[in-house]
């Protein structure tokens, strides 16, 4: 029986390999989504889905929109997936270096291979919704002179040709993502047994050392904090809602932490519990 899992993006984007690496071995029945909203309005749709959404990209930085997405939605993180972002150059088989004239992709996608296309200064640059998308517009339609840039894996599905692989500026460069699901199928699809990562959201009140106190206990309990992105809570100034993400060896050791800062904070939610995830090459 086949998994259906939502993404943003169509086939041949980077969350269509990221879905395929993570449920690796699986038959899966993809959703193809135009933005986040509809990737969890499908998990609402129906229960079954699972999502995968980007969160954090090591050289763009946090999505923060998807986090407002997903405390607002409720649905559970069951796991994670650090892809390597490596960008191509595609265009028409009949195309070559001698007649581009025009880059598409998304705006991301540019600006991560903003020194390659400074060598390439006589290239139109054109800002596309998807970075396979660019790559399917232009075999639809047949726009000679056109080239995108996405991943290596679009040019087989879409019929194009790879110009130059590895346009990327920096090498090290990984969007992480989430695998997101319903809170009734969460405890099926990854047993808090076998987690060692855990995300959470809460806010503080507006104290000196508010911040402070909890971090100190997560120190106490020997909780490894991997990340904190704090959002402005909409309507009440200054004041946050703080996003964090932490690493432990003991669950139980994990739980008692839980419960010795919830009376610091406020509305304090597990967001999902589940194994750290291993960066793909």
């Amino acid at each position: 029986m086949s998994k259906k899992v939502a993404i943003q993006g169509i086939k041949g984007s980077f969350h269509d390999i990221a879905a395929h690496q993570y449920f690796e071995g699986e038959q899966l029945e993809l959703l193809c989504c135009d933005t986040f909203e509809q990737v969890f309005e499908a998990m609402r749709d129906d229960h079954d889905v699972i999502g995968l959404v980007a969160i954090e990209n090591t050289i763009a930085g946090s999505l923060l929109h998807n986090y407002e997405l997903l405390r607002d939605s409720r649905m559970q993180v069951i796991g994670e997936h650090k892809l390597r972002i490596k960008h191509s150059l595609l265009c028409l088989p009949d195309d070559s270096w001698e007649s581009i004239t025009e880059v598409n992709s998304h705006p991301v996608a540019l600006m991560q291979c903003r020194q390659f296309l400074q060598q390439h200064r006589g290239l139109k640059i054109v800002e596309a919704e998807d970075t396979a998308g660019a790559a399917r517009d232009i075999s639809e339609q047949q726009l000679h002179g056109h080239a995108a840039i996405c991943s290596v894996h679009a040019a087989k599905l879409y019929g194009m040709k790879v110009l130059e692989e590895g346009i990327e500026t920096n090498k090290h460069n990984f969007t992480r993502f989430l695998v997101v699901s319903d809170p009734l199928n969460a405890p099926y699809l990854c047993s808090p047994d076998t987690s060692n990562k855990a995300s959470l959201v809460f806010s503080l009140p507006h104290n000196e050392g508010s911040l402070s106190q909890v971090l100190s206990i997560f120190s106490f309990y020997r909780i490894n904090l991997t990340k904190i992105q704090s959002l402005p809570i909409i309507g009440r100034e200054w004041e946050y809602m703080f996003y964090v993400d932490l690493t432990y060896d003991s669950y139980i050791r994990y739980r008692q932490s839980i419960d010795a800062i919830r009376p610091l904070t406020r509305q304090l939610s597990v967001l999902g519990e589940y194994r750290e995830g291993k960066s793909s090459i």
